[in-house]
């Protein structure tokens, strides 16, 4: 296990993986990540879907207009949903989630990307989250708020560049 530090420089999105499935282990323990993330309230408003079979892949690739294409290639993907009813908050509870498991995937070595699926629309001006919830099933009081995309690293990336640290971002005391 990397420290922390060291977690979060090595940590960069990947669109490109190899064809080598996610072991059951590795993938219990993103999971696993995603299921032990801070929630407003401990109410845990967040559910996922895995998801593994390439046809549904392909057609979670087109779920938006753009930016999703490379999930067709990956191995997998975990769709994040919260539930409005649970928690108004489920838009940050389930993008913890999300950050949990992409940091997980980053200590297993494995690669991560976040496709944006809440508030985007596919080429033909339909919602991105509905397309989602048709193909996968997921009941009308759910929400989407993403896609995972999961699997081998197809490249390596360099670290963060800690040079490019906007420090100018970080305000003491007031707004300055």
């Amino acid at each position: 296990m990397k420290d922390f530090s060291e977690l979060i420089t090595l940590r960069r999105s990947h669109r490109k993986f190899t064809d080598e499935p996610v072991g059951e282990d590795d993938l219990r323990l993103v999971m696993r990540a995603g299921l032990m993330a801070p929630s407003s309230k401990g109410l845990h408003s967040y559910e996922f879907v895995t998801v593994s079979d390439r046809e549904k892949m392909q057609a979670l690739s087109h779920c938006k207009n753009m930016g999703a294409d490379f999930v067709a290639e990956a191995p997998m993907a975990i769709v994040v949903l919260g539930n409005p009813e649970v928690s108004d908050v489920w838009i940050e509870d389930a993008s913890v989630a999300s950050t949990m498991i992409m940091l997980q995937a980053e200590d297993l070595g494995l690669g991560a990307c976040w496709v944006q699926v809440r508030d985007r629309k596919d080429k033909d001006g339909h919602a991105a989250e509905e397309n989602v919830k048709i193909l996968l099933g997921i009941p009308a009081g759910m929400r989407v708020l993403s896609i995972i995309a999961l699997g081998h690293k197809g490249m390596e990336r360099k670290p963060q560049n800690e040079e490019r640290l906007k420090w100018d971002k970080i305000h003491h005391e007031a707004w300055t």
